[in-house]
């Protein structure tokens, strides 16, 4: 017999988690116990049709069964296997096929928001410590072993900052910072600050500054292009609009720059396409919507609508920009294709930015 509630556990929880409502609100709003919720999302308990027809009501939208099936072939698990500690000695050859299967997952991350993709991120980096402790390598296996381990724990804690725990996301971020001091990647010290000033509530300038700083002669081109973005944009939310077109300018030179180093995964898509929506959320920011208007709907006319998540963020300044030109109307219409566009992301940040600056249209 079919299954009448194709909903799981985890399905749940996401929906719970990318509406910013706590377990024990949930049980409170829902009339269900918390010790009954838990069971739920634990995968203890099946999930009735009551259980789920309260989430939906609560969260404010169907609650939708992910499906992996879904998504483009290129984003799925790639069937590379993890070593374990049986592996014994490891060398050059590991190393490159988990640098593969971490790009490869990488890439769920332009489908999937943070509350989707958190554990498996986190349990990829717990595997990769593990073998770090457990197997035997030469010095250089176990600086790219390292610097493996300090990108996956920025890739974990980006998921974090999506799904909104950002604890666990600037813990992450501090430890690939040690561990990528540790073995002498000044590229990913510097991307693990640039994280750090992201969510920096004090001081985003000077760490993001201090990210810049690691951009040494070695480091790619691409590289440096994506810190000075991150440090323009620290700038334009400090205020300081001629510090702010000073950076930009120099992250345009920067990648326009062609050193002929190898270009990091994890940094391969920092691109004129992002640097331009940068540019744009900048000008946003600094309140300056002669200058942001043209360039948001420029590279937002083409930016694809399969990145529900992204593109619903970059609308959100598209959105305060007409706000701040005198066209509610218009910002309105953007907010809406906003919200269409993440409905299923789970990820706090489409919902938190678009019902920031629709609190702000409403205050006029």
């Amino acid at each position: 017999m079919p299954d009448q509630n194709p909903v799981s556990a985890e399905d749940l929880m996401a929906a719970r988690e990318a509406a910013g409502i706590s377990l024990s609100t949930m049980a409170v709003r829902s009339h269900f116990t918390l010790g009954h919720l838990s069971n739920v999302e634990a995968g203890r308990r099946r999930p009735t049709a009551a259980v789920i027809a309260a989430y939906e009501r609560e969260t404010g939208g169907p609650v939708q069964r992910r499906s992996f099936l879904a998504l483009p072939s290129l984003v799925l698990l790639p069937d590379v296997p993890v070593p374990h500690a049986e592996s014994g000695r490891i060398g050059p050859s590991t190393i490159t096929r988990l640098n593969e299967r971490t790009a490869r997952l990488r890439q769920m991350d332009n489908y999937l928001g943070g509350a989707d993709t958190y554990r498996m991120f986190l349990a990829e980096l717990e595997s990769s410590r593990l073998l770090a402790r457990t197997a035997t390598y030469d010095e250089p296996t176990g600086k790219a072993l390292g610097s493996l381990i300090a990108e996956q724990a920025q890739q974990a804690g980006w998921s974090a900052f999506d799904a909104g725990w950002q604890a666990q996301a600037r813990e992450l971020y501090a430890f690939s910072r040690g561990t990528a001091t540790e073995v002498g990647d000044e590229a990913l010290t510097g991307n693990a600050l640039a994280f750090l000033a992201y969510g920096a509530e004090t001081d985003a300038v000077a760490t993001a500054s201090a990210a810049v700083e690691h951009a040494t002669p070695g480091v790619p081109a691409t590289v440096r292009a994506l810190l000075l973005e991150r440090l323009a944009w620290a700038h334009a939310v400090a205020g300081e609009a001629t510090e702010t077109q000073r950076v930009l300018n120099a992250a345009q030179e920067a990648l326009g720059r062609d050193d002929g180093s190898p270009v990091p995964d994890w940094a391969a898509w920092a691109d004129g396409t992002e640097l331009q929506i940068m540019t744009g959320r900048c000008w946003a920011q600094l309140r300056q919507p002669k200058r942001a208007v043209p360039v948001l709907e420029d590279v937002l006319s083409g930016f694809p609508n399969a990145y529900g998540r992204d593109k619903a963020l970059y609308l959100t300044w598209l959105a305060e920009a007409y706000r701040d030109a005198g066209e509610p109307d218009q910002a309105v219409t953007v907010l809406g294709k906003a919200r269409s566009l993440s409905a299923e992301v789970a990820s706090v940040r489409p919902r938190q930015r678009i019902e920031e600056v629709a609190a702000t249209l409403i205050r006029r």
